[in-house]
């Protein structure tokens, strides 16, 4: 086999078009703070592209000899790379306390992956086309979803507190045991109360029941470790 073959050019093309549109979609995904960003969609984009330009094209020396005698199926690779992919997809989704975060990076990761097949296959316009649907689901869509979904207008309740082991489990318990979903939290240092060293524990939670979300605070204000509440 030669070490550069003769259609090396459309070769060419195809990665870097799939490292192009795949990284499009990583770059808004690291613009959110998603744990699969540029580097990690840009990666199975490209990986996946290699994946089908090795199925349609990595063999055609040995099916030459004899393609008689030889049954080739070239899309037992591809299935191989989409079913996979959902192990990577899986890595990026966290579930705490019924609050399930990661979905829509998962979901992004193995659309990456399905671009980088089409494009190795030299469906250049259903790729191009399946990469400005991504990007307006990921940034328009979500924004409007936010906007005139009520159920998913996300709040904040910030709670300041000792800086414990056992604090943020028993607080993130009071959470659940009044059915108040958390999107996401962030815990950040603040200036010492007392003696004592003191977190800021930001939860995003939905905008469900506002009856569960009072009786949370009334609880959350009770809290032995708890100084303040702000909702």
């Amino acid at each position: 086999m030669d070490f550069l073959p003769g259609d090396y050019l459309s070769i060419i093309i195809r990665l870097l078009i799939a490292a192009f549109l795949s990284g499009l979609i990583g770059i808004e995904r690291e613009a959110q703070q998603q744990p699969a960003g540029l580097r990690t969609h840009l990666l199975v984009g490209t990986g996946s592209c290699l994946m089908m330009i090795l199925s349609v094209t990595g063999f055609d020396a040995f099916l030459a000899r004899d393609s008689d005698a030889i049954r080739f199926d070239p899309s037992r690779i591809p299935s191989y790379v989409i079913s996979g992919i959902g192990f990577l997809g899986a890595g990026t989704i966290i579930v705490h306390r019924g609050s399930v975060k990661g979905l829509t990076t998962a979901a992004s990761v193995w659309v990456a992956a399905g671009l980088g097949l089409v494009v190795g296959i030299g469906m250049y316009f259903v790729a191009i086309l399946t990469t400005v649907i991504v990007l307006v689901a990921l940034s328009i869509l979500g924004k409007l979803e936010a906007k005139y979904l009520p159920s998913h207008n996300p709040k904040e309740i910030l709670v300041i507190a000792e800086d414990r082991e056992d604090v943020f489990s028993s607080i993130s318990g009071l959470f659940e045991e009044n059915k108040v979903v958390i999107m996401d939290f962030h815990i950040e240092t603040v200036e010492a109360h007392s003696d004592k060293n003191v977190l800021a524990y930001r939860f995003i939670i939905r905008d469900e029941n506002i009856k569960n979300e009072i009786e949370l605070v009334k609880k959350l204000q009770q809290h032995k470790s708890v100084y303040k509440v702000t909702k």
